[in-house]
């Protein structure tokens, strides 16, 4: 117990530290709008939480500010053009619905952020698949003028790919604020990783399961190419690192943790290669939440059966 509260002490600032480098470069390509977007994410996100523990009886506590990382990601998956009302009314779905709804952060069953963004895609679904081009500043109120469809998009329905490879490693193409910066996004995974901030198994395994499927599907001689755009596009390898290897949800051992993140990806690449669906990973994740549980089932049952185990031999 002592270690997991020792790790729930620095997992928030670790998580807050990468995500706010991610909101720095959204700001640093669109402008005041990106900042303000994670602000109001954030506050709204810890308004909600306060009010909702309150409502279920208990006191704040340190672990409940997570609810602001969760803000914070959820408008890291939006276009830099998003209306503030959205970001807000996701922003308390994703606390309230699909968090404390089920009892709060200790019995989460979907990824607060994932949930929110489902809610904003079926509430607002072309404003949320609409992004403005990389350096183009929306000001304070957004501009909806100009908006076009993400790289992703365009990827997945012709194959095309007009961006470099270092274009796409800086993240100069269009997309979510956050899920467009790859080169900080590996960052942020090697420093979540080494801190025991997120699981390793599920990251390694959404990013096997991803370069795999990907490597099959593609053509002889870009099997390289494909691979890496996959784990590029459709935000993949933010929700590997800030969705499906969420510690809250992710199963606890290594080799679950992995086989959770592989079947995942796989499904999600399944959506992507057959219906071209746009960031399907974040979907996918709200969809896998009963094999979540059903991992953590499985591992509380070989827990007492090894504790029983251990009792049987001390007690000869």
């Amino acid at each position: 117990m002592l270690k997991k509260a020792e790790r729930e002490r620095h997992t928030f600032p670790d998580m807050m530290l990468t995500l706010l480098v991610l909101v720095l470069m959204a700001f640093f390509y669109h402008g005041i709008h990106a900042l303000m977007l994670a602000a109001v994410c954030a506050a709204f996100s810890l308004a909600a939480e306060m009010i909702s523990v309150k409502f279920l009886g208990r006191e704040f506590r340190y672990g409940d500010l997570m609810c602001i990382t969760d803000g914070i990601i959820l408008s890291l998956m939006m276009p830099a053009s998003m209306a503030y009302r959205a970001a807000a009314a996701g922003s308390v779905f994703a606390v309230v619905c699909a968090k404390n709804v089920f009892g709060g952060r200790k019995n989460m069953i979907f990824s607060p952020a994932a949930a929110g963004y489902i809610f904003m895609l079926t509430s607002w679904k072309k404003d949320m698949l609409s992004f403005p081009e990389t350096y183009a500043h929306t000001g304070f109120f957004a501009d909806t003028e100009g908006l076009a469809s993400s790289a992703s998009h365009i990827y997945n329905t012709t194959g095309r790919m007009e961006h470099t490879g270092y274009e796409i490693l800086m993240g100069s193409f269009s997309g979510p604020m956050g899920g467009v910066s790859i080169l900080l996004l590996m960052i942020a995974a090697a420093v979540l990783i080494l801190r025991k901030d997120i699981s390793a198994g599920a990251f390694a395994g959404t990013i096997a399961s991803t370069v795999l499927f990907a490597a099959i599907a593609a053509e002889h001689g870009t099997k390289m190419r494909t691979a890496a755009l996959a784990v590029a596009m459709n935000m993949v390898l933010f929700a590997a690192v800030y969705i499906v290897s969420d510690k809250r949800l992710a199963p606890r051992k290594a080799h679950f943790a992995f086989f959770y993140g592989f079947f995942t990806a796989a499904a999600a690449y399944i959506l992507v290669l057959t219906m071209a669906k746009e960031n399907a990973i974040v979907i996918v994740s709200v969809l896998m939440a009963p094999a979540a549980l059903g991992f953590r089932t499985l591992e509380d049952k070989i827990d007492i059966l090894s504790a029983e185990e251990v009792s049987a031999k001390e007690a000869e």
